[in-house]
């Protein structure tokens, strides 16, 4: 649930981070990386969280610990305004081209879910807008929360009603850091508490979310 505007990185997971940090005490140092190398990124102790709407899966608890969850969320889909050929996701099915980033949920989705679609694999989260944006692709899927964002800064796109999936997100850290996930809970739950969490939540997914 983030992305770059103006040369800037922000989102709801960038700010709700930086806050987290205040109220820990702490200062934030960005490391930019793809989406399929966090978790691997996390165990080879180059960062010491993973911040990236990324879904609690069994198969994730497997390998790293979460937090608690700070947002729910699940698979969207993001269309034109101007294409009236998708009203539904099943419309994808229809031979759609659809963007997605690798390493994420959509991808295996799709592939199980929707085999009329053409995939369009890409790193970056905001290559996959790009694709979007300018017409090269006719549909993205993403987490909703980054969809929503997505529409809310780019009109000529819509998120559609129906979702794909439910999920809940979570901050990956190495199995064994206790001590910072239970700091990182307590300072999650201080935002929840002081309404910095839903300033936050209000501000980028608005207050229907």
């Amino acid at each position: 649930m983030e992305f770059v505007k103006d040369g800037k990185r922000t989102g709801f997971d960038i700010e709700l981070i930086e806050a987290l940090a205040k109220t820990m005490g702490k200062k934030v140092q960005w490391i930019d990386i793809d989406f399929k190398g966090l978790i691997p990124g996390l165990i080879s102790n180059r960062f010491d969280i993973a911040a990236s709407a990324i879904y609690m899966t069994d198969d994730r608890r497997k390998v790293v610990n979460f937090s608690d969850p700070y947002y729910r969320g699940g698979l969207a889909v993001l269309v034109r305004r101007d294409d009236q050929s998708i009203k539904v996701p099943d419309d994808l099915n229809k031979g759609k081209k659809v963007s997605v980033q690798v390493g994420t949920k959509s991808v295996g989705y799709l592939k199980d879910n929707y085999p009329g679609v053409e995939r369009v694999e890409v790193e970056k989260n905001q290559a996959m807008f790009d694709l979007l944006a300018t017409g090269r692709v006719n549909a993205a899927v993403t987490g909703r929360p980054a969809a929503v964002e997505y529409a809310r800064t780019q009109p000529q796109v819509r998120v559609l009603d129906k979702g794909l999936t439910t999920e809940l997100y979570g901050f990956a850290m190495r199995k064994g850091d206790t001590e910072l996930a239970e700091q990182l809970n307590k300072a999650l739950q201080t935002l929840r508490v002081n309404g910095t969490y839903t300033a936050l939540t209000d501000k980028w997914f608005g207050k229907s979310e």
